[in-house]
């Protein structure tokens, strides 16, 4: 299956679950508890607020080499933007992805995810558990705070 055909198939429309499409064409689905789009609503409103240019966007498509991957939250400058415009899947990764870890996640899972991202061009993939954690994964490796966003993470740690 194509990605174009996972959005033209009406089954698939208005489903409680974050789809996406892996290397095989095979769908995943993954069911969203409404703390997770809490926390996804907070992050892209924080994230705005900090960054006036560019835009945060929620549940875009993003080619990687497994497929078509939907992060929570991104955050895409406006040169990623003229570069790609509004091409769905995108096929590269926006400068900020953030993962919402939710308890039916496993690790293994969210760390092939952040793998993917950096892999598809992602500056920064951060991973946001439900409850309190935060861990910010650069092109570098594992950083305390944010890069392009200095002084985000506490502020994360804030929202609750």
């Amino acid at each position: 299956m194509q990605w174009q055909e996972v959005i033209d198939n009406p089954y698939l429309k208005n489903l409680p679950f974050k789809i996406e499409l892996n290397r095989w064409g095979n769908i995943e689905m993954s069911p969203a508890s409404n703390r997770h789009a809490f926390i996804q609503s907070r992050l892209a409103q924080l994230i705005r607020a900090c960054i006036g240019q560019g835009e945060t966007l929620t549940e875009c498509s993003v080619q990687t080499s497994d497929g078509v991957r939907v992060p929570d939250v991104v955050w895409a400058s406006r040169e990623y933007l003229d570069r790609h415009n509004w091409a769905t899947p995108f096929p590269a990764a926006p400068e900020i992805c953030v993962e919402i870890v939710s308890p039916s996640n496993s690790r293994a899972e969210m760390l092939a995810k952040v793998r993917l991202f950096l892999e598809a061009g992602a500056k920064e993939v951060w991973l946001v558990n439900e409850g309190d954690g935060l861990e910010i994964e650069g092109t570098n490796g594992l950083l305390t705070d944010s890069m392009l966003i200095p002084g985000v993470a506490a502020k994360i740690r804030e929202l609750g």
